[in-house]
């Protein structure tokens, strides 16, 4: 009888039917997402502050992940999950969080212990689950040890575990990683291993979403660009600084080309504005003050009517004479951030908006 369980469990296995956490894959579509739209908008949340290291938002974020349904197994596995993709570290104070969450509610951790079946080969398993989300066969040959890791570790001992289907585990893997500056590459590709998993583009929209609406508006940003990657289209990311990037800088949207994103730092009117690739603001004269621009991230442009362009990059600093036309904002190619402020500001002071910097113009000194 013995002999006989383990040859049918083999069996399984090779069609991907393991038998982990309680539950069998064959009982659930590995290649659909498990939430609803409510829960995956959490679940987004969660993630996202995981790779973050914000303790007291992911707090907020698992504590609106249980109110929508998430259980307590399904926040648990997404954050031991991602262990592998942001570190022990981020992982366990997240548990930890999990746990005060938790014992705040008053809620018992009842979950089971994983039991592998005899036999389970992991490196076989996660060979499977690796092509299927890549889409084609891969192998590290450059470090044969990081290959047998992702491999027989992440894709065969983790992603196999049913708790979570692997829809569900790319996005939260996306999520994760759109909290991290520096991984571009990797979330573009797991945009692709999402889409290969089942995620369709309208959740992989959603991750977009809820990272905006969960005020992550440079995590949404990252997302977006990756997503545009994934798609062929070369879109440069975010790059946080230590400058806030702000709100979107509608009350100004009119007198923009592209977007912009504003954060007032203090009541003195000192403000840091972000500008995405391309993006700039019309040309325009300060009557009655000198504007101060200092950049402090990215690369961009200030030019005067009539002067060449002068390059932004961290650190130049731009006194903008009283009653002089310019414009300003970022290279085509780099988003662009600067402190602003007005100084030797007299009564009536006030900015004179004009006609938006054209094409030709802007490319000009872009070349």
């Amino acid at each position: 009888m013995v002999k006989k369980l383990s040859t049918l469990m083999l069996a399984a296995m090779s069609l991907l039917a393991v038998s982990c956490g309680g539950k069998n894959v064959q009982d659930k579509d590995m290649n659909k997402l498990s939430f609803d739209e409510t829960q995956a908008y959490a679940m987004t949340a969660i993630a996202c502050h995981e790779a973050r290291g914000d303790q007291s938002s992911l707090a907020e974020a698992i504590a609106e992940g249980l109110d929508v349904g998430l259980s307590v197994e399904q926040i648990k596995e997404a954050l031991s999950q991602l262990y592998a993709y942001t570190g022990f570290p981020r992982s366990l104070n997240a548990l930890g969080t999990l746990q005060r969450v938790m014992q705040q509610r008053g809620i018992d951790d009842v979950s089971a212990p994983v039991v592998w079946p005899k036999g389970y080969d992991a490196l076989r398993q996660g060979t499977e689950v690796q092509t299927r989300l890549t889409g084609v066969p891969f192998n590290y040959d450059f470090c044969t040890a990081e290959d047998y890791y992702l491999k027989a570790h992440l894709f065969g001992d983790i992603f196999a575990r049913d708790i979570l289907t692997y829809a569900d585990r790319e996005l939260v893997t996306v999520s994760a990683l759109s909290g991290l500056e520096g991984v571009m590459p990797q979330l573009t590709s797991h945009v692709r291993g999402a889409r290969n998993m089942g995620v369709s583009e309208d959740q992989l929209s959603g991750i977009v979403s809820s990272l905006r609406n969960h005020h992550l508006e440079a995590e949404a940003l990252r997302c977006e660009a990756a997503i545009a990657g994934a798609n062929g289209d070369e879109v440069a990311p975010f790059s946080p600084s230590a400058w806030p990037l702000g709100e979107p800088n509608t009350a100004y949207a009119r007198y923009f080309t592209g977007n912009s994103y504003l954060a007032v730092l203090d009541k003195s009117g000192l403000c840091n504005v972000s500008f995405e690739p391309g993006c700039r603001n019309n040309w325009h004269v300060h009557h009655g003050a000198v504007q101060v621009l200092i950049c402090v991230s990215g690369r961009g442009w200030y030019q005067e009517w009539g002067k060449p362009a002068v390059e932004l990059k961290p650190g130049v600093t731009i006194a903008v004479p009283e009653g002089v036309k310019h414009w300003h904002g970022a290279a085509a190619d780099s988003w662009m951030q600067h402190l602003t402020y007005h100084t030797d500001v007299r009564p009536g002071n006030s900015t004179e908006w004009l006609e938006a910097v054209d094409d030709s113009t802007y490319f000009s000194v872009n070349k």
